[in-house]
């Protein structure tokens, strides 16, 4: 399945989803090309503190993808020794709000990771932090188990419960769109396959 969320990509699941899942755009790709599907793992991070990412790593099944609240400080959570670490316990990648460095390293590696900054400010190891608590990511819950989908366009995060029905729906708007995608090639105009042309003006 992780391929096809992959290939469906984030704004189809996010639109096919109907809910606000979407994560704040802020959170961006290190690398071009990143991208990741996977289950979350929740992590609590305090400022300039990335001991908790130590331990989730202990945690951390194959497949997982680390969802970091760090409150968007701008420390250097995240590098190359992390990235060995995770990859060696089988973590797909990471999503933070913060920030991590190393960057051309983590491209290299192909471990895919999200952040808000690219950061040199190195961390301390004081607080344990926790693992698997839900998270607050700008606003969005996040729980240990979400389905968690990230690339280029943004980052979406899906409650499992809800996960057969959206990738249904996605299914459903990828073959419509390739539909539509065949008549414009043919010249019709968006004006008339989206019925806009009667649409009201705004007063």
């Amino acid at each position: 399945m992780t391929a096809e969320l992959l290939e469906l990509g984030t704004a189809t699941l996010f639109e096919a989803s109907g809910l606000p899942c979407d994560l704040d755009p802020s959170l961006r790709p290190v690398w071009p090309g990143a991208r990741v599907a996977g289950r979350a793992l929740t992590v609590q991070a305090a400022e300039g503190d990335n001991l908790p990412l130590h331990w989730a790593l202990e945690e951390a099944e194959p497949g997982d993808v680390l969802v970091v609240d760090a409150g968007g400080a701008r420390f250097g959570y995240w590098g190359e020794v992390l990235a060995v670490a995770a990859q060696a316990r089988g973590v797909a990648g990471l999503v933070i709000d913060g920030g991590v460095r190393d960057t051309a390293r983590l491209r290299e590696l192909g471990f895919p990771t999200f952040s808000t900054h690219i950061a040199i400010r190195g961390t301390g190891k004081r607080w344990r932090g926790t693992v698997g608590a839900p998270v607050v990511m700008r606003g969005l819950p996040v729980r240990t188990g979400d389905l968690v989908v990230a690339d280029e366009d943004g980052i979406v995060v899906l409650p499992q419960a809800v996960v057969p029905g959206v990738l249904a729906a996605a299914r459903e708007r990828v073959a419509k769109e390739e539909a539509f995608m065949a008549r414009l090639r043919e010249g019709e105009l968006t004006l008339d396959l989206y019925g806009m042309r009667d649409l009201p003006d705004l007063p």
